[in-house]
This record gives C-alpha cells, structure tokens and sequence, in this order.
C-alpha cells in the first residue's frame, strides 16, 4: 500500500513525509502513487544554490528555510471551505475587476468558490477546483497533471509541489468555443509562517479561446510566508490563449511559481507576469513551440522597492520548425530592491524557419537598486532570426524636468515617467480590464514610494 495512504494527521506537519501523506489522504490511487513518486524525487534533488547559474543571485540558504514551515491544510481552518466570508482586502479588489466569464476563489490554498456564466457551461466550458476534479477521475487530469508540463522532475520545487499541493483551478475549454470575457482566479493568503501549494491545469482544445487572470494578496507578515505554484497551459492546434498573473503578496511573503505553456500548431499562447508584491518573488517560465505557426508573446512588469527582489527565470524553446515567440520584460526598481532577469531562446534542431526575440529593460530609481539582466541564445538550427538585448538606465532627467516646467512636483514627474515606461508592456497586451487593473495596481504602489 501507498505510503500516502495512511491515516490522517490532527496537527500541521512541517513540509516532510507527514505532509504527503496528511494530503494524499483522499485521493486517487493513481495520484497518491503521483505524489509518492513526486517526495521521491524532492527528497534525492539538492536545494538549489548560488553556485548553480539559475540561481546564482537568489540565496535560497539566506532567504528561505522550508524546515520552519508549515504546510497549509486547505481542509483546515476557519473558512476553509463553502460559505467563507472573504477578507475586506480581497473583497476590494475583487469589486475593482470588470465583469468576467467566471471567477473561482482560492483561500489559504483551498478553493472556497467557483462561479461560472451559464451559457459557457452549456457549451461545456469546465472550471473547478482542480482537487475535486481529480478526486472525480477526469481523464485529462490524469494524464496532464504533473507529466508534460510541471513534472516533478523538472526540480526541486516542482517536485515538491506535486507532493504537496492541495487544490487549485482546473479549467477546459471545448472545441472552437470563445470565452470573450476573462476567467478569473482570486486568491489570498493569511497564515504567517505556512507554505501554500498550489496548481492550475488549463486545457484549451482546438480553435478554442480564452484570458485567465490570477491575482494573488496578502497581508504583511512577521515572518517568511511560502506560496508555491505550478502553472500548466496547454493550447491546442488553433487555440488562442491569454495568461495573466498579478502578485500582489505583502511583506514576507516568498512567491516562486513554475509556469509552463505548451502552444501546438497554429495556437497563440501569451503570457504575462505582474511582480509587485512580496518579499521574494522567483518565476520559473518555460515556453514551448510545438507546432508550426506557433506563437507566445512573454510580457513581463515588475516595480520593486525597499529591500524587494525580484528573479524571473525564462525560456523560449522552439521545438517546431516555422514558429514564433517574443518576450518584452521591464522592470522598476527603487530603494534597496534587487532585480534579475535570466532568459534564454533554444533553438532546436530542426526547427528552421524560427523568429524569436528577447529584450529585457530596467529602470533605476536610486543609488542602492540593482538590476541584472542575463539575456542569452542557444541556437542549433542555420535558418532562423534570432535576437536579444538588455538595457539598464537612470530616469531620464530632460522628461523629469520638462514634467516639472509644467507645474508637477518630483515624486509625480517621477511617477508618470515610471508609469510610461512600464506602459509598452501594457500596451501589447489587448485585453478588456486588464491593462486597467494593472495599471491601478502599479499607481496604487507608486502612491507608496
């Protein structure tokens, strides 16, 4: 019998084998064996450090001690469940957003709500919480979750999150149905000193299309606070998908997501990640061309301050011949704030034909911010047009001063110049709602400064 298979635990445990085996009490037999398999691996995988490139500039020995967390148990705690009274500070941004298609909210780790507009379900539109689904025996979820994508192999925080997670959003849509309006996930988190997991498996089935828009806030916290995601997209042949993420995590707050996008034949699959909250933000981002005429446009913003850092890891790998990608990352950076950027374009063998770019721009604030930016190419194919680049600059004095001729003091000049050149990033992304909810994130950020 499964280890994970044993009886359930009364108190949290601290991330180790009680964890796995406290969540896996009601699964499946195929996902108990999942995450048995998943600890395996977590536990013969090193932690990673500096002296690995991928993680040179994020000291994880400094910055995280998962030996002092505790897992979350979405299944426990006040509002863990149908009927939850959301916190006023959610509650506020969630009344800020425009009318969607649908809305799932998370708490803690748990799915408390899942809204969907009716005349999409009648077309056979799924949305759900991932752990119900499963717990359901959905066929895609068996065969995706945690295999293609996100498999624990991939890393020691992969791994460890297919042990560990306890709900998430499952989403499908049908064969050439369009959602015009965006699904949106709401999340929040509130115990100090836990470590969240979740997952999100998006399914967009052929000439289908669709937005997801994931928010995630906190409160500060007194002390490091884990939440852990693992993002799988798949775009079929024709599919056009939008995924947004907005982080928004108070002080304490250590967010490290590993997203993964597998656009087929013929699909758009564009991304774009929000970094504004948080004590550490680290973004794992892989995307895949696996088809001809295959595109992913990788949008990317971030604003740090104070002692924040921000590390976002990417990869654009062209698989297919005759395919498309193009990621744009700009970020702010003030006070003490720390920014990397490390992104690299594979081109494999075979794939001719290939246009990909890569550009990533910083913009400094003061004299303690520091940005690094590691832009990169790896190319095995001789018919292809490939290029990268990467700038680090000050604010530029003629645009402050012309600004403040006008009548407007610094700190506004220097708003509306941050707010500007973090605006090309919003520009290319044209979906309803969206670039307003961002933007008013950013202001509302930039108020603080």
């Amino acid at each position: 019998m499964s280890q994970a298979a044993a009886v359930h635990k009364r108190t949290a445990p601290v991330i180790g084998r009680a964890a796995v085996v406290e969540t896996a009490t009601t699964d499946p037999p195929w996902l108990r064996a999942r995450r048995d398999e998943a600890w395996s691996i977590y536990q013969a995988t090193p932690m990673p450090s500096t002296r690995s490139e991928e993680w040179r500039y994020t000291d994880l020995a400094r910055k995280l001690r998962l030996d002092e967390l505790v897992v979350a148990d979405g299944d426990r705690g006040p509002g863990a469940g149908a009927g939850t009274v959301l916190p006023d500070a959610l509650r506020q941004t969630m009344d800020q957003d425009r009318d969607g298609a649908g809305r799932i909210v998370e708490v803690d780790g748990k799915v408390v709500s899942v809204e969907l507009d009716e005349s999409l379900a009648r077309q056979g539109v799924e949305l759900a919480s991932l752990r119900d689904a499963a717990r359901q025996g959905d066929g895609d979820i068996q065969r995706l979750l945690a295999t293609e994508a996100v498999p624990a192999s991939d890393g020691k925080f992969p791994a460890l999150n297919a042990a560990l997670w306890s709900d998430g959003v499952f989403l499908r849509i049908p064969r050439g149905v369009h959602v015009e309006r965006p699904i949106r996930l709401s999340r929040w988190v509130s115990r100090p000193g836990n470590a969240t997991f979740t997952r999100i498996l998006i399914v967009a089935e052929t000439s289908s299309r669709l937005s997801f828009v994931e928010e995630i806030l906190s409160p500060d916290f007194d002390r490091t606070t884990l939440v852990n995601s693992a993002v799988e997209v798949f775009a079929r042949g024709g599919a056009q998908v939008q995924y947004v993420s907005l982080q928004r995590l108070g002080h304490g707050g250590f967010y490290l997501a590993n997203q993964r996008t597998l656009a087929e034949r013929d699909s758009t699959l564009d991304t774009l990640n929000v970094a504004l909250g948080g004590s550490v933000g680290r973004v794992d981002l892989n995307a895949r061309l696996l088809g001809p005429g295959a595109n992913s446009d990788m949008l990317g913003l971030y604003f740090g301050d104070t002692e924040q850092h921000f590390d976002f890891n990417t990869s654009q790998d062209h698989v297919s011949p005759s395919a498309h990608s193009d990621l744009l990352y700009k970020g702010a950076l003030d006070g003490s704030a720390r920014g990397v950027f490390r992104g690299i374009i594979r081109v494999h063998e075979g794939a001719q034909g290939t246009d990909a770019y890569q550009t990533n721009r910083n913009l400094i604030l003061s004299d303690d911010a520091i940005a690094t930016s590691l832009p990169n190419l790896e190319i095995e194919a001789d018919d292809v047009r490939c290029s990268h680049g990467a700038t680090v600059g000050q604010l530029d004095a003629e645009a402050l001063f012309y600004l403040m001729s006008r009548g407007l003091t610094r700190g506004k000049a220097e708003r509306l110049v941050v707010l500007g050149f973090l605006g090309e990033v919003l520009a290319r992304l044209p979906m309803g709602g969206v670039v307003e909810k961002v933007t008013n994130a950013i202001v509302a950020k930039l108020r603080n400064v």
